[in-house]
């Protein structure tokens, strides 16, 4: 009986360890943590802040339609209750401490807590901006500016608002798209309008307004800067705003002069709000549920949050309407929807990434290292720790380290500098033996020239190898060469010498695929275009030989319509051979890019610019000579080549959505059979 007694307990043991176990490692994470690698891509890491509080209402005094919320010095929270017409205070726990401005204030959205301890309100309804003590006693009113220069059209519908220590006050007001507005916190003088943003025009926009009348144009929607959604300040008075529908800038960090000195992707198009951190760290937060941290650079640290999806679960929002961190960093987020503000507390991983960061943002360096290492073995893929991690190996001058760091975060201007040190260290331990290398080499060549010209040894031997073997397909492919130096000689013996052939050209085919492979996949790490790993030779090898084929027959075509000389074997040979330029020049690029930084790209890209022009100038003489058009008549067959082209691939492009979508019927039928006979 016993024995039977402590079989029962051993399995409620284990099934309550696996049970606990499981609440460990999916309680309060039904939201997941990302973080970018040094590619832009979102890769999954560990939670960087989890729920520790859900406040719901201050006392029995619940939310309506919660708008705004912020954080005191005295660490009380403030917020924004726009429904009820009042500005709540309460603690952390969820006390009510008082009500402001509930006889005063109409509509109140955006509020501000000053560094001399006043509480700003922008009330949209009333049009006007109200200043509190904390208190509650209303100190002052600003209404629309009487200046000329605000402009007697120009809307004042505040919405959101910050103020420096110089009292200044930058107003967000709805529908005004000619920047923030800044008032004079003592009187309300009208300063001016502070950074707008930029109108953004495309080119489609451009075309029509060249082409259409002035009544047409009168019917388009204007095309005026949006105005910016939120605002903040940080500590040294920056102001920082957030846009939505800016593809770029959406997350603006702006100097006194109102240009933008952070440089940061936002993958949201509604940020609502911003906010910033004791370490500089900007975070933002997107109607969607999803917070953003940043760090003061613009290097995305972490994004965690989301959609809830209506089981109101913890750490997802239905829609954040402000975000406020205290002074532990503790995230404040507001749910307009839920009506509710969670708290979110950093984790040990985002502490440890947080100590590393000010550690090294502080200038110590070596004190750095410690915690980014710590990072990196509790997450392998977290990229900006090995950036960091480089960066510190970088101050240490410790090159070599700082080069795998940097290569290991994907992060290329610190590898270039990197490289740049290791390379100029080897050439000044090196430069003595390689001028004797350089020297020997030339007086060896210049002594082999003297031979080969005085006994001819070489010349003889290749005269009795093509006597004995013919081997006329090693000529064709050696003839290349002669275009670079007489083209036009060239595509003569191409058409009326046959000095080439299908087969040696379809065989340089296969070599311009191959230079294209070893450029795509074997460039250096600096000049590289695609993710370390990602092949795709069978897209490769489609898109090349497709790319081939469907010019030299669209050009053929074009030209056997339009009374063309060239044969299909001549336009095949003299397209394919008038890429010389790319097959001798170009794989010394790629050997040439595993040894060269950033400060001489611009090398690559001349040379690069080089084989393109005059690969281009190359098939216009072809086109010319092999078709014995004039230059009018080549102008023409090319842009009807071209015209032809997009056909091609627009037909293309409608057979394979057709197949595409025959296939997905298909399937539907043969799936709507099987559940059928499965289920009689």
């Amino acid at each position: 009986m016993l024995g039977k007694k402590r079989y029962i307990s051993f399995l409620i043991s284990i099934a309550l360890f696996f049970f606990i176990n499981q609440n460990v490692i999916f309680a309060g994470t039904a939201y997941k943590t990302f973080t970018e690698d040094g590619y832009g891509n979102y890769v999954e890491t560990q939670s960087a802040y989890t729920v520790s509080n859900t406040i719901v209402k201050f006392g029995d005094e619940l939310f309506s339609q919660p708008s705004d919320l912020a954080i005191g010095d005295d660490q009380l929270l403030y917020v924004s209750d726009t429904g009820n017409h009042r500005i709540l205070v309460g603690d952390k726990q969820g006390n009510l401490i008082r009500i402001i401005g509930e006889e005063v204030l109409k509509k109140p959205n955006g509020i501000f807590l000053s560094e001399d301890n006043k509480l700003y309100v922008a009330d949209e309804t009333a049009a006007k901006v109200f200043v509190f003590s904390l208190e509650g006693e209303l100190l002052a009113e600003f209404g629309k500016p009487d200046s000329i220069l605000f402009g007697e059209k120009a809307n004042f519908v505040p919405e959101k608002l910050a103020v420096d220590r110089r009292d200044n006050i930058y107003i967000i007001s709805r529908g005004n798209s000619n920047g923030i507005i800044q008032i004079n916190a003592n009187n309300g003088e009208f300063i001016g309008y502070f950074a707008p943003n930029k109108t953004m025009v495309t080119p489609l926009t451009v075309f029509r307004k060249a082409i259409f009348t002035d009544e047409q144009l009168s019917k388009m929607i204007d095309t005026i800067p949006s105005t910016a959604k939120n605002l903040n300040l940080d500590d040294k008075g920056l102001v920082y705003t957030v846009s939505q529908g800016e593809q770029i800038e959406a997350i603006k960090k702006l100097n006194m002069a109102g240009k933008n000195i952070i440089g940061t992707d936002l993958f949201d198009a509604f940020p609502v709000t911003i906010d910033v951190g004791s370490l500089e760290n900007v975070f933002v937060a997107g109607e969607n549920g999803f917070i953003y941290e940043y760090t003061s650079e613009g290097n995305l640290l972490f994004v965690f949050g989301g959609q809830d999806d209506g089981r109101q679960r913890v750490g997802l929002f239905n829609k954040i309407s402000a975000i406020a961190l205290d002074e532990n960093d503790s995230i404040f987020a507001l749910d307009s929807e839920k009506k509710q503000i969670q708290v979110f507390e950093p984790t040990e991983f985002a502490s440890l990434v947080h100590k590393a960061l000010t550690l090294y943002q502080n200038g110590d360096y070596e004190g750095s290292k410690a915690p980014w290492q710590e990072v990196i073995k509790l997450n392998s893929l977290f990229d900006f720790a090995n950036l960091g991690l480089g960066e510190a190996y970088f101050k240490d001058e410790n090159y070599v380290d700082a080069l795998a760091s940097f290569k290991l975060a994907k992060y290329k201007p610190g590898y270039s500098d990197s490289y740049w040190e290791l390379r100029n260290k080897w050439m000044r331990e090196n430069i003595i033996a390689l001028l004797f290398i350089i020297i020997a080499l030339f007086i060896i060549n210049k002594v082999i020239s003297r031979i080969e010209k005085k006994y001819r040894f070489w010349s003889e031997f290749k005269t009795k190898i093509d006597n004995k073997y013919n081997l006329k397909l090693l000529k064709d492919l050696a003839f290349v060469k002669n275009f670079i130096r007489h083209p036009l000689d060239s595509f003569y013996s191409i058409k009326y010498e046959n000095k080439t052939s299908i087969l040696s050209s379809t065989i340089l085919m296969f070599v311009f695929f191959i230079i294209y492979l070893l450029e795509k996949y074997y460039s250096g790490f600096i000049f590289g275009t695609i993710e370390e790993g990602d092949f795709a030779l069978g897209s490769d090898f489609a898109l090349v030989f497709g790319a081939l084929l469907l010019v030299i027959i669209s050009n053929y075509l074009i030209c056997t319509i339009n009374d063309g000389e060239g044969r299909f074997r001549h336009i095949y040979s003299g397209f394919i051979y008038s890429f010389a330029p790319y097959f001798i020049i170009k794989p010394f690029v790629i050997i040439a890019s595993n040894f060269l930084t950033f400060n001489e790209a611009y090398l690559l890209s001349l040379t690069n610019v080089i084989i393109y022009v005059w690969v281009a100038i190359l098939l216009v003489i072809m086109i010319k000579d092999i078709n014995d058009y004039s230059i009018k008549e080549t102008i023409k067959i090319i842009f009807l080549t071209m015209f032809t082209i997009l056909i091609a691939v627009l037909l293309i492009f409608i057979v394979y959505v057709l197949i595409s979508q025959l296939i997905s019927f298909v399937m539907s039928i043969i799936n709507e059979g099987v559940y059928r006979i499965e289920n009689g």
